[in-house]
Order: structure tokens, then C-alpha cells, then sequence
């Protein structure tokens, strides 16, 4: 077998679909690459009969290399996992064995027989926070050598960043249609009335002091589905963070401010950027008023939308 073949086993373990099926395409094509004979089985732990995998790793009658994938292990009967550790144990000369685990605590014991058995293990963590989707864009562009103003990228995962596998799809369409660097004009026009207003982007505009856009951002929030009491409590969120880094000591580096608050560093970066024009008594009485809102929003009142617009009005004023 070629000195690039994939290891005997890789272990694939994490919430995110999208790059587990990567993972998986990459040790196949490595395999295939190796020899292009190679065959592969596909499989789910889910209802497996014991006895299955040890027998699609007998040796080929034409001695091609095979690739097993097996998904859902955490989900394998007890035989199963019997059968799977013993197997990582003493893999099979030419075959590739692949296990997809989502995550969490089950089937500890055969992880760490594959951590204990030297497998590769790939992890494929959530991608969640804004920052980290603006990364992901930048490095698909990248993998196809071609580059994404941090803009264009802001903007591409504002209309899609819900969907990790429809953002990919996205950096893929991009890059076939257009030349050059993509800039945010070139996004907006291909995903026109696809920017998802969440509160939280309310919420900053109106820390910000900027009135007109939050309250522009707020009608389009509200017409596209979103609901005034998440809205509001991105505001109590917000100025939540305003005053938690207001507390720390600028000298101290975001991620050292970061682990002390219990928050993430580009949160700090970002409350720090919006701290300007603000007073410990204005976010106090912005605070204030984001709680009469809630009230207001959440029965004390007949018009939530009017609550909202009225918070923001009384946020902007009290950074002053």
C-alpha cells in the first residue's frame, strides 16, 4: 500500500454534519488515491448486526483495499462496541476503518479504545459564533484559491450563516460564478433580502447610539419573523457585557479578559469597541429600561413593538 494511504483507523467525533462528511470524503479519497481499487462501505451503527464489520474486513479476493465507515457508533448495540474495540485492537491489514461519533458520552468505552489504539481522530467542534462562520468563509475561499473581503464574508453569513452546509454551498456558488476578489457588493447582490436581521444586530446598533438603524433594523427583524422577547433580551445582553468589561482593566488582553468573564474573546473585543460614550449611571439606566420593557413585552403592555422602539430610544439616549 502507498505511503499516503489514510490510517487504519480515524476517528471522527463531533457535533458538525458538514465536516464530518468531509472527514469521512477525505480518508476515502486518500484510500483511493492510494488505490484506486479501493472499495467502501458505508454504514450506520444503528441497528448493526454483530459480526458485520469484521466481515467486510476479510481480505478481498482481488487484495484491493477497503474503507469502513461506520456512523452513529455512539448509537451501537452493546455486541457492537464488543466487536468494534476489539477490532481497533488489531486492525486489519488493508482496510480503512472510519467511526463517525456525534458527540457527548456515549460509547466512551470504544473512543477510548480508538484514543488508547493511536487512531487518527478528527473533531469536527460546532461552529456557532459569528466569528468563527466569517473564518469558515475565508478558509473555503481560500481551499479554492481565491480570496473574500472580511466584509463579504460578514455579509455571506449574515444571509446564510444559520446552515453550515448552505454557507459552504454558498462559498462554492461564489467562487464559480464571479472573478477575483468577492466583495460585499458582489454578495449582496447574489443573496438580495437574504440578511437574517437578528436582535442581537438591533441590539448592537443601539448600543452604538445609532438610532435610525436600530430602528430600521428592528422592522425588519419584526417583519421577517423575529420576536420581540428575544429581541429584547439581546439588548439586556449587550449592556450586560457593556458593564461586565467596563470592570476589567483595558491593559488586560482580550482572551486573558475573555477567560476571567467567562465570555469569548471577540465578545470583549467587541463590548470594548462599543464602550465609547458611555457612563456606569447610563448603563445602569439603559439596563433599567430594558427591564420595563420586558414587562411591557411580556404582558404589562398592549403594543410589544412599541416597547421596543421605545427601549431603544431610551438605550440611545442614556449613552449620551
Amino acid at each position: 500500500m502507498a505511503a499516503d494511504a489514510p490510517a487504519q483507523v480515524t476517528l471522527v467525533t463531533g457535533p458538525e454534519e458538514l465536516l464530518r462528511d468531509r472527514a469521512v470524503a477525505h480518508v476515502t479519497a486518500v484510500a483511493r488515491r492510494a488505490d484506486p481499487a479501493t472499495e467502501v462501505h458505508d454504514i450506520s451503527a444503528v441497528g448493526l448486526e454483530p459480526g458485520r464489520v469484521t466481515g467486510l474486513a476479510n481480505p478481498s479476493l482481488f487484495g484491493e483495499a477497503t474503507v469502513i465507515v461506520v456512523r452513529d457508533v455512539g448509537e451501537a448495540a452493546d455486541a457492537v462496541v464488543e466487536e468494534l474495540t476489539a477490532y481497533v485492537a488489531a486492525p486489519a491489514e488493508g482496510v480503512f476503518l472510519v467511526l463517525v461519533h456525534h458527540g457527548g458520552v456515549k460509547g466512551k468505552r470504544l473512543l477510548d479504545a480508538t484514543r488508547k489504539g493511536g487512531a487518527d481522530r478528527v473533531e469536527c467542534k460546532p461552529v456557532k459564533w459569528e466569528s468563527d462562520k466569517v473564518a469558515f468563509v475565508t478558509a473555503e475561499f481560500g481551499r479554492a484559491r481565491r480570496k473574500i473581503t472580511p466584509d463579504a464574508a460578514s455579509a455571506l453569513v449574515d444571509a446564510l450563516g444559520s446552515d453550515l452546509r448552505e454557507l459552504a454551498s454558498a462559498c462554492s456558488q461564489l467562487v464559480s460564478d464571479t472573478e477575483g476578489t468577492v466583495e460585499r457588493s458582489v454578495v449582496e447582490r447574489y443573496h438580495a433580502g437574504r440578511v437574517e436581521v437578528s436582535g442581537f444586530k438591533v441590539a448592537d446598533a443601539a448600543v452604538e447610539g445609532r438610532a435610525e438603524d436600530a430602528l430600521r433594523l428592528l422592522r425588519h427583524a419584526l417583519a421577517t419573523g423575529a420576536d420581540p422577547v428575544p429581541v429584547n433580551a439581546a439588548f439586556a445582553s449587550g449592556l450586560r457585557n457593556l458593564a461586565r468589561v467596563a470592570g476589567v482593566p483595558r491593559t488586560l488582553r482580550p482572551d486573558d479578559a475573555a477567560r476571567e468573564l467567562g465570555m469569548a474573546p471577540f465578545q470583549v473585543r467587541k463590548a470594548r469597541g462599543q464602550l465609547g460614550g458611555w457612563s456606569p449611571d447610563g448603563v445602569a439606566a439603559a439596563i433599567t429600561a430594558v427591564a420595563a420593557a420586558d414587562e411591557q413585552i411580556k404582558g404589562a403592555g398592549t403594543d410589544p413593538v412599541y416597547a421596543l422602539e421605545r427601549v431603544i430610544t431610551a438605550i440611545v439616549a442614556a449613552r449620551g
